[in-house]
């Protein structure tokens, strides 16, 4: 089988401030594992890393270990490949092209949803100079007020293109979002805006804005939770934006002892093994051991999934060759797993695998039951699919 369709895989973006620990946080989801360092899915541009999520993996159904090219396997539950984004830096004043302005709305752009790392130790301002105290909701309002912005930079500058054209003009000039079409017509329609003949003031378009943006979730993490002073009042603050405390340090230094040998980790776990460590190691253990008790995880794995299983709505489907031996046709058991958006049909899978499979698209049949799926079957997680092509 081959490799799954990178150009059509999700992409993540991970954003911040300076000193918010975005690069930290970026290094503990995209840290390479030694069983894949060798996929060329792990060996893209500097800014680009692969994360993972969770799920339970079908091998433990059939009784035989699963054999994973774009993936790992541990301990029954795979992980799942998603390529994320380190989008450069935030600064103020982003969208009029300050600092690396242009570059990190371009990285935007580029991404289906983005992950927003704020200091939730208040001891950053918005420059990401010391401070005490600061507020990290502002960090929020600021990504906000220069996204709005932005979008509306995008459109000043090509509105002569568009005004007194319709909706489809528009479409075509924000194509570069990845925004669908249809999200952009609806977020114009629920406003009430002129789609026929567009024609918007300042404050429509400003409106519109904010209106299309929300067809790109944005997950807030709230790092540095184990430096929070006031934890309990962060989570309340944040509670209407599903924040998901973090500390993406602990993350990393959990998976660098467990990939030394030092700990067994798996990521995302409450917990860890110490195997071989030193007393040094065992200091800093004890500590993030004692904060695992108290928060139950570094939040780290659980902010990705969070904003993939749950905001963007995918699931995990598994395409076989053999249906009687869930494999591939040199034998490898389970070998790709795909992240789907939910909703998604067999003919959608197809052409996830690859688009010559998808022009030649003729049935697919649920491996686990050895019934045939209707070309219009919405997939469901964790479904085992057979396609058949000319």
């Amino acid at each position: 089988m081959p490799q799954q369709n990178l150009s059509m895989a999700l992409s993540i973006g991970v954003v911040g401030k300076p000193n918010a620990g975005k690069s930290t946080f970026f290094s503990a989801l995209t840290m390479a594992e030694a069983k894949i360092a060798s996929f060329p899915f792990t060996t893209l541009d500097p800014n680009i890393g692969v994360g993972y999520v969770r799920k339970q993996c079908p091998h433990n159904e059939k009784g035989k270990a699963c054999n994973p090219r774009d993936s790992y396997c541990r301990n029954g539950i795979r992980f799942v490949p998603v390529r994320m984004l380190d989008v450069a830096g935030l600064v103020p004043d982003a969208h009029k092209g300050k600092g690396l302005g242009f570059k990190f709305l371009d990285d935007l752009a580029s991404a289906d949803a983005l992950i927003h790392v704020v200091d939730a130790s208040g001891k950053t301002d918005l420059q990401g100079n010391p401070t005490e105290n600061h507020n990290p909701i502002e960090e929020v309002k600021f990504l906000q007020k220069e996204l709005l912005h932005w979008v509306l930079s995008i459109m000043e500058r090509n509105w002569k293109k568009v005004r007194t054209r319709n909706i489809n003009t528009l479409s075509s000039m924000l194509s570069g979002l990845k925004i669908p079409p249809s999200k952009i017509e609806d977020a114009a329609r629920r406003l009430s805006l002129e789609t026929e003949r567009i024609d918007w003031s300042t404050e429509e378009k400003l409106a519109f804005s904010g209106e299309i943006l929300k067809a790109k979730p944005i997950l807030v993490v709230l790092n540095k939770f184990d430096q929070a002073q006031n934890r309990e009042g962060l989570l309340k603050e944040f509670s209407a934006l599903e924040a998901v405390p973090a500390s993406s340090l602990f993350e990393l230094t959990l998976k660098k002892a467990d990939f030394s040998g030092a700990i067994e980790y798996i990521p995302g776990s409450s917990s860890f093994k110490t195997k071989d460590v030193s007393k040094q190691q065992g200091k800093a253990l004890e500590k993030i051991s004692a904060y695992l008790e108290k928060q139950g995880n570094t939040g780290v794995q659980q902010a990705l999934e969070r904003l993939i299983y749950d905001r963007i709505s995918r699931i995990v489907a598994f395409p076989v060759e053999d249906e009687n031996e869930w494999a591939d046709q040199k034998g490898n058991i389970l070998p790709n797993a795909f992240l789907m958006p939910r909703g998604s049909t067999p003919l959608d899978l197809a052409e996830r695998i690859h688009t010559d499979i998808a022009g030649n698209f003729v049935a697919a049949l649920d491996a686990r039951k050895k019934t045939r799926l209707a070309k219009d079957y919405q997939l469901k997680d964790c479904d085992i699919i057979k396609v058949f092509s000319k």
